[in-house]
């Protein structure tokens, strides 16, 4: 990853205190619901909600607070440390080709920086654009990309809207990201290529990473275990002593299901398991005809191995 630009800058009004951890999270944009909701579920309740919250918001924890930036900007907030951590998405770490440390794969955001040309175009392979203009967003991972391929292109930067650049004349192509591959389609554009697979990520500061050590950790692990719990719950069960194996193999568990014995006296013990949760609808069927009875299905907020 190519290194930041050392300025010997930090952006204005937001310079951190030594003992806080400052998380820089995104504004606005499609991957910005899903980050706050992911950090209050991690715990770190933000004490602002709504239209109303400030640039930099307190959380619950007294040494972490929240700063609000546009996603294209957090990478070098943090890389200057105006953050401690971001949370951001891979492409735009590359984009603004910023020194830092990727920590941890969200799992969210997945998309992908594809070539695309209007579906009526000629155009069928990378080396056919040789001389033509390609429109983006992303002119740093654009210009990247063809000279690996060895293909010069004119690069016609847009701020927007640039799937409608081959259809208004302004480009032969363009290099934009897509989830689902819907808005393509709707635009009639075909993908000739993929560019780059990008998804959100945790990224520090590599100089916080060693001041900041314990908090970071912290703040990591909390994330982490909110990320591990999406898509399973949490089985409780009762089971005659005699059905226990059988009910045991029905169980998918992460590490096999936990069994307690229960005060009763119809030789009962209780079993606890984590499964994921498109299982359960077969599982509750399979675990009934096994033995298992008063079954409760829970979710989780949280997973720490």
């Amino acid at each position: 990853m190519p290194a930041a630009k050392k300025t010997g800058k930090k952006p204005r009004d937001i310079q951190p205190f030594s003992d806080i951890v400052r998380l820089a999270i995104p504004n606005k944009g499609r991957i910005a619901a899903p980050i706050i909701d992911l950090v209050e579920k991690s715990g770190l309740h933000l004490a602002e909600a709504g239209e109303q919250r400030r640039l930099i918001t307190k959380t619950l924890d007294p040494h972490v607070e929240i700063l609000f930036a546009r996603p294209v900007d957090i990478p070098e907030y943090v890389a200057t440390g105006a953050a401690d951590l971001g949370i951001t998405g891979h492409d735009m770490v590359i984009e603004r080709g910023s020194d830092v440390e990727e920590l941890l794969d969200l799992q969210s955001g997945r998309a992908k920086l594809v070539l695309a040309v209007h579906e009526d175009s000629a155009i069928t392979h990378v080396k056919q654009l040789a001389g033509l203009k390609v429109a983006t967003e992303f002119p740093t991972i654009t210009r990247a990309y063809f000279k690996r391929q060895k293909v010069n292109v004119e690069v016609v930067l847009v701020g927007g809207a640039c799937e409608a650049a081959p259809h208004l004349g302004i480009a032969d192509a363009i290099i934009d990201l897509s989830s689902s591959g819907t808005t393509l389609k709707t635009n009639r554009l075909r993908v000739i290529d993929d560019v780059l697979v990008t998804s959100t990520y945790l990224i520090a500061n590599r100089e916080s990473l060693r001041s900041k050590k314990e908090k970071i950790d912290e703040i990591h692990l909390a994330l982490e275990s909110v990320i591990r719990a999406r898509g399973q719950c949490y089985l409780m069960m009762n089971v005659r002593r005699e059905a226990l194996d059988t009910v045991k193999r029905v169980l998918p568990g992460l590490s096999g299901p936990t069994v307690m014995d229960v005060a009763s006296s119809e030789g009962l013990v209780a079993v606890h398991a984590v499964v994921n949760e498109e299982r359960v609808y077969m599982l509750i069927s399979q675990l009934k005809r096994a033995g298992a009875k008063d079954i409760l299905v829970m979710a989780i907020q949280r997973m720490i191995r």
